[in-house]
């Protein structure tokens, strides 16, 4: 934390992994953060429904199946050192994976080339860390945006 906390400040983008708030007695599940900056070129942060609009969704459990204490996102505008961001969180992990085209149907701004393309990407590495929650969702969705990034500056 002494080496990325003061770069904290300077990041268009920052992952956070948290501990989950759905159950104070669960130690494995996680929350996790994706914080965006809003004034960044040829970048557009992805959030939930409505942009501008700050929103805490709890997925239908009959569409999309969880693990543990469940799943909940939130989305919505924030001060992070001082800058205005769009932070997209999720709290719990998946139960089935595929499932996750449902989520991805609820986000915007993406940087996706095609509908399905977030859920398929997830599939592919279904066996790794954290396919199953918010660690490799945001990752993925950073992945995406930063190749969208380089796209426009080619």
């Amino acid at each position: 934390d002494a080496y990325i906390a003061p770069q904290k400040e300077y990041a268009d983008l920052t992952i956070e992994v948290l501990p989950t708030l759905l159950d104070p007695e669960d130690k494995e599940t996680l929350r996790v953060r994706c914080i965006q900056r809003n004034d960044v070129d040829n970048f557009e942060p992805c959030f939930l429904f409505d942009e501008g609009s700050t929103f805490e969704w709890v997925p239908c459990k009959r569409k999309l199946a969880t693990k543990g204490p469940g799943v909940k996102f939130t989305s919505g505008p924030e001060t992070f050192y001082d800058k205005p961001v769009q932070v997209l969180e999720m709290d719990g992990a998946f139960g089935n994976i595929a499932e996750l085209v449902y989520v991805e149907h609820q986000l915007r701004n993406t940087s996706t080339e095609y509908y399905g393309e977030l859920c398929h990407a997830m599939l592919k590495l279904a066996d790794a860390p954290g396919s199953d929650n918010g660690t490799g969702l945001m990752q993925t969705l950073a992945a995406f945006a930063i190749r969208d990034l380089y796209e426009k500056k080619k």
